[in-house]
């Protein structure tokens, strides 16, 4: 028992010592910024973090300023991965400098892993609140992190009831708004901005917020949560706006808006290229916007069966914006163009020089392009297999859904030894996303991924169908496996950074 006793003595003497000498270094602590700060910086070198932390809290007791030593309070609480001192330290720091919020949001975004860091951060804000509900910083600050939460309505609540506090003229809101939208949060958009119309039509926001409402809705139609009556109403509501307020440069992009649904929607392509025509004979539109509504009317031409016409406006822009990423999206439709047509040599020639393009979609675009006539120019018979092939995808950029599919279907009934299997299999996988059926979609993509005759799709499918299941079949588990799969197979796909970007949003929610 005895030699059980100094054993124990034995081990736990050097952290008695240390208590009573941190306690000893507490207790004799000086009056002295300067040297706080100096045996701080000894006992950091000496890893001893916790006893740091102590001294910089002692300091602000003695010295009776609860605002010394933030930024180096700050510092030690990151280091040491501690959340909740660094929460604590942050909404200390925001009582005084609100300017610090940016950094907060930067450094909770690195450092958080999991929701129960946000709903951690959430419920000392809202202590915080309580306590000084003037404070602007901590009511940004809780708004953003119910926008991490992805807590939308939540977020525009809270939104509402500071323009209110601080009298706004909707300029916060506006902007919220338009994240709601990139977040596809498109019903608190729209609250958002019809939120704003209240506030009358002389504000300045009153003409974009009725613009907003009706991006909202097409962002929706999009994503292909739209029914007939929705395609109606949004058609309705574009045309109420330009009759409204003419067409001009504030409208443009309503007209184009409503140029594509007529397009894409209701099959009307005629209507279409009329209202891009009008487009152009508006005064003072930017360059740019120019050469986009050009490239617009380029498809539309190719549309209504005016592949000639498609070719002169394409090589238009692609003149009158040399050396810009405009100029390559230009050429690339005159090659896809060519391709539809059957052209396949002038195509290939035009997709290997895309393939150097500066803009990572253009350039990959191309390169799949030029891949595939390589792969399938080999033989009389796959030639004509690929001829059919382009048929089929013309047809799908018409909206010939139907058409396609069967002009697919009777490829490899005519040359049953073609070549083409996983490029009928992505096209009839893009043609099910198209038209909402994402069950025969995935089924067509497993397929593609499970036995790949090359490597040419397998990438852009394993992208696709892990966003299938992560947004329309709600199977977050496959989605994660895919983007891992992704990541690892593929390291210079250029679908790696958005992968990497779902993956990690997966595994937070999981």
């Amino acid at each position: 028992m005895k030699k059980l006793f100094l054993f124990l003595l034995f081990f736990s003497l050097p952290i008695l010592l240390a208590a009573q000498t941190g306690s000893k270094i507490l207790d004799d602590l000086p009056k002295d910024v300067f040297k706080i700060r100096e045996l701080a910086s000894e006992l950091y070198v000496k890893q001893d973090y916790d006893l740091a932390i102590r001294v910089f809290l002692k300091g602000r007791e003695i010295l009776k300023n609860d605002q010394l030593f933030n930024f180096e309070l700050l510092s030690l609480y990151r280091f040491k991965k501690d959340k909740s001192g660094l929460i604590q330290e942050y909404l200390h720091t925001l009582s005084v400098m609100q300017e610090m919020l940016q950094q907060a949001q930067n450094v909770f975004s690195l450092v958080f892993e999991s929701n129960s860091d946000y709903m951690q951060l959430q419920t000392a804000l809202l202590k915080k609140m309580q306590k000084d509900p003037e404070n602007e910083a901590y009511s940004k600050l809780l708004t953003w992190q119910y926008l991490q939460q992805k807590e939308y309505d939540i977020a525009l609540r809270q939104l509402i009831a500071q323009d209110k506090r601080i009298k706004d003229d909707g300029t916060i809101l506006f902007g919220y708004a338009q994240i709601f939208i990139a977040n596809k949060a498109y019903e608190t958009a729209v609250k958002a901005y019809n939120y704003i119309l209240l506030k009358g039509k002389d504000n300045e926001y009153y003409l974009p917020s009725k613009l907003g409402i009706t991006e909202s809705r097409y962002q929706s139609l999009l994503a292909g949560a739209y029914q007939e009556k929705e395609i109606n109403l949004l058609t309705a509501e574009y045309e109420t706006i330009l009759k409204e307020y003419g067409k001009n440069t504030r409208t443009l992009f309503a007209l184009r808006r409503l140029a594509l649904i007529q397009s894409q929607y209701l099959q009307k392509p005629q209507i279409a290229e009329d209202l891009l025509q009008e487009a152009l004979q508006i005064p003072d539109i930017p360059a740019n916007q120019t050469g986009e509504i050009k490239l617009e009317l380029g498809d539309m031409y190719v549309q209504t069966g005016k592949p000639w016409e498609a070719i002169l406006i394409y090589g238009q822009v692609s003149k009158e914006f040399e050396n810009q990423d405009i100029s390559s999206e230009a050429q690339y439709r005159s090659a896809r163009l060519s391709f539809f047509q059957g052209n396949f040599n002038y195509a290939k020639s035009q997709a290997d020089v895309l393939k150097a393009s500066t803009t990572q979609l253009i350039a990959n675009d191309a390169l799949n392009l030029s891949l595939m006539l390589s792969d399938h120019l080999q033989s009389k018979a796959d030639t004509m297999a690929l001829q059919l092939y382009a048929a089929a995808e013309l047809l799908q950029f018409r909206n010939l859904f139907p058409a396609a599919i069967h002009k697919l279907d009777s490829i490899n009934i005519t040359y049953p030894k073609n070549n083409l299997h996983d490029d009928i299999l992505m096209s009839k996988s893009r043609l099910s996303i198209k038209q909402g059926n994402y069950d025969t979609a995935s089924e067509l993509l497993q397929q593609l991924i499970g036995a790949p005759q090359k490597d040419i799709w397998t990438d852009d499918a394993l992208f696709l169908l892990a966003g299938l299941y992560e947004e329309h079949l709600h199977k977050p588990e496959q989605a994660k496996v895919l983007y891992q799969r992704l990541i690892t197979d593929f390291p210079g796909s250029m679908f790696i950074a958005e992968a990497r970007k779902h993956f990690r949003k997966i595994v937070e929610i999981i």
